[in-house]
């Protein structure tokens, strides 16, 4: 008989890997978007699973809430969002295919070669002012620099999706792209 914990890692694993797989299949831009928002929800509900509530809020407010919302935006604002990939060739999907299955393997013999050991010490006590000061601080354990490189970072991502992403292209007037 499956626990209640067992369960929910069962269901947050298969929509996982369900909600995955259709993100990378999808031809769709906008529904590929919203599939990988599933995925990083559902990472989320494993970090509660483990009481990792900070890395769970993380992943909600930063991946779920951000990074997805920035590429919905993008979508939306560049007006392809009935935009339909090209299906990819044979080639692409035999090596796609042993990609996955190459990593899938390398994960499942890490996993399993490594001596998993049950501890006696109980959980210490996580200090959020210590947490706090450290992601506040510029100081060598600090994390404001890495933070403020990550969202010029993604500010020049953006731009440059949408400049890629742009009907006309970035050298080619307006009125050539309404003819095509």
């Amino acid at each position: 008989m499956m626990t209640g914990n067992q369960i929910m890692f069962a269901l947050f694993s298969a929509m996982i890997v369900a909600f995955s797989i259709l993100t990378v299949t999808s031809r769709r831009i906008l529904r590929a978007a919203v599939y990988l928002l599933f995925v990083l929800v559902s990472t989320a509900g494993l970090y509660f699973m483990l009481n990792y509530q900070f890395l769970a809020a993380i992943q909600l407010t930063l991946y779920a809430g951000g990074i997805v919302v920035l590429i919905i935006f993008s979508v939306l604002l560049t007006s392809h969002i009935g935009q339909k990939f090209e299906p990819a060739g044979l080639k692409k999907n035999i090596f796609s295919a042993l990609a996955a299955i190459s990593g899938a393997i390398l994960t499942i013999i890490n996993i399993l070669d490594y001596k998993f050991s049950a501890t006696t010490i109980a959980a210490s006590e996580v200090d959020m002012r210590v947490i706090g000061k450290g992601l506040l601080s510029v100081d060598h354990d600090g994390f404001v620099l890495p933070f403020e490189v990550v969202s010029v970072l993604l500010i020049a991502a953006m731009i440059g999706a949408i400049v890629v992403a742009k009907k006309g292209g970035p050298g080619e007037p307006e009125s050539e792209t309404v003819n095509k």
